[in-house]
């Protein structure tokens, strides 16, 4: 099973880096078999606003970039997206990297992992909406963090005992759901 665990935010400074390489360096950890697990940095990938001719339900894409976004997430075979809390929502450069394509997302399982106020339990309401459009399958993995004003300051993101027992849960939940389309 091909995990990614996508880095949902862009800005200078971010903690969602730490999260997602402690994410990758804890579950290796687990020694899960027939897991890999990759990161997907969005700030790497750099993808436009989305500003196509077509809609990415039509199956057209007719941009480059959209093209390698897309032929990313068919690779995958589950996904934990990582968002901050901004405003009361999720980032919208993970908006954008959700809307960029459409089909690649069916079927596959998803986990949330936020952190902000409320612990990111705003954003995660939020982007299950979406991928519930999208046809992800809502796995209800969940990994809210907690106290990030602080923790998200060291230079490396440890997680507590509640990030790893909810990483090793969400994975779990990953595994069950997951399909081989």
């Amino acid at each position: 099973m091909n995990i990614q665990i996508i880095v949902g935010s862009i800005r200078e400074g971010r903690v969602a880096i730490k999260v997602a390489k402690w994410m990758l360096s804890a579950i290796q950890s687990f020694e899960l078999k027939d897991v890999q697990v990759e990161i997907v940095d969005l700030k790497e990938w750099d993808l436009p606003i989305f500003a196509g001719a077509h809609s990415p339900a039509s199956g057209i894409y007719d941009q480059p970039k959209q093209q390698q976004w897309a032929e990313q997430i068919a690779k995958a075979d589950a996904f934990i997206l990582i968002s901050p809390e901004y405003n009361h929502g999720y980032s919208p450069a993970l908006k954008n990297a959700l809307d960029f394509v459409y089909q690649e997302w069916k079927a596959k399982p998803v986990a949330i992992a936020s952190y902000g106020g409320t612990n990111g339990s705003r954003s995660i309401d939020q982007i299950k909406q979406i991928c519930t459009f999208l046809g992800m399958i809502d796995s209800n993995a969940i990994i809210e963090i907690r106290d990030m004003g602080q923790r998200g300051k060291a230079e490396n993101f440890e997680g507590n005992e509640f990030d790893q027992k909810a990483l090793k849960a969400a994975l779990d939940k990953l595994q069950r759901y997951a399909v081989k389309i």
